[in-house]
């Protein structure tokens, strides 16, 4: 491995990985150091350049902490987390599409009986969402746990806001319901809103050179899990919204494109009585069978 030049560099280190036992690992790792070395080539990449790259990356990672994952947010950018979604999710027509996960959810949130109001004290006017789950074959699914995370009127999730006096809770629009005996779902929420993903660390820096905005159009996460079917994580987005052809994360899907109804005062779809307008969202989801091991 001596007197390497920038026509040897390559094989040298594919080279070095010749007791590599791991197949998959060799596989992945062989592309990436022949498209790292290609795209150097192409550009003519210069020191000062992969320096600064290097620095935007040690940003990247300085920035990342529990409540936010500045590395989710480049690879949503980046359009590689909908390359990845897409290439890892085709499912059959019919099946409710998946996409990006986002960089917000947070495991073990807490659980609410079917009609309850997740919202917790978030901020933004009255949603009652409801719906069905159903499999392909259209038969209903009992019993299917479904995430759901939003972020309130202001735009903000609610890890990226410590609690307050007035909003104690750690977990806001933010719970998990199961379906019941019909595969049928209701819960009371917030209206969502369009939001910017956080833009004051390095990526934002990037989506500003680049020319581009940080927004997301209107939408509630969800991620659908039942025995003998594969995990949905998905998003219903809202109808209208000026950012849904110009999602900063490249998320949306026509078919997950739905339209919340405005009512005036009234009584909710829950019976309670209401003084200002309130929305709501009927969305059913089609989840693919798990595929069975050979």
């Amino acid at each position: 491995m001596r007197n390497i030049n920038e026509d040897t560099i390559t094989q040298a280190v594919l080279a070095a990985m010749d007791q590599c036992r791991d197949a998959r690992l060799r596989t992945v790792m062989t592309s990436l150091v022949q498209h790292l070395h290609s795209f150097a080539r192409e550009v003519k990449l210069t020191e000062a350049e992969w320096f600064q790259a290097i620095q935007f990356l040690t940003a990247v990672g300085h920035i990342t902490d529990d409540v936010r994952q500045e590395f989710i947010l480049l690879s949503d950018v980046l359009g590689l987390s909908t390359l990845v979604t897409a290439q890892n999710n085709v499912k059959p027509t019919g099946c409710t599409e998946a996409t990006v996960f986002g960089p917000f959810f947070v495991e073990n949130a807490p659980d609410y009986p079917l009609g309850a109001d997740i919202s917790n004290g978030a901020r933004g006017e009255p949603c009652f969402v409801s719906g069905r789950v159903t499999g392909i074959d259209g038969q209903p699914l009992a019993g299917v746990l479904m995430d759901v995370w939003q972020s309130d009127e202001d735009g903000f999730y609610d890890v990226q806001k410590p609690p307050t006096t007035d909003q104690p809770h750690t977990h806001r629009a933010r719970g998990r319901i199961r379906t019941d005996a019909q595969g049928g779902y209701h819960f009371r929420s917030i209206l969502a809103q369009p939001y910017p993903i956080p833009h004051d660390g390095p990526v934002g820096k990037m989506l500003d050179a680049l020319g581009r905005h940080p927004w997301r159009p209107a939408h509630l996460h969800f991620m659908l899990s039942a025995p003998g079917h594969e995990r949905l994580i998905t998003h219903v987005f809202r109808d209208q919204d000026r950012y849904l052809d110009s999602d900063a994360v490249f998320g949306v899907r026509s078919t997950l494109i739905s339209d919340w109804v405005r009512h005036e005062a009234g009584t909710a779809p829950d019976g309670t009585a209401l003084d200002r307008p309130y929305y709501t969202l009927n969305y059913d989801f089609v989840l693919n069978p798990a595929k069975r091991e050979a």
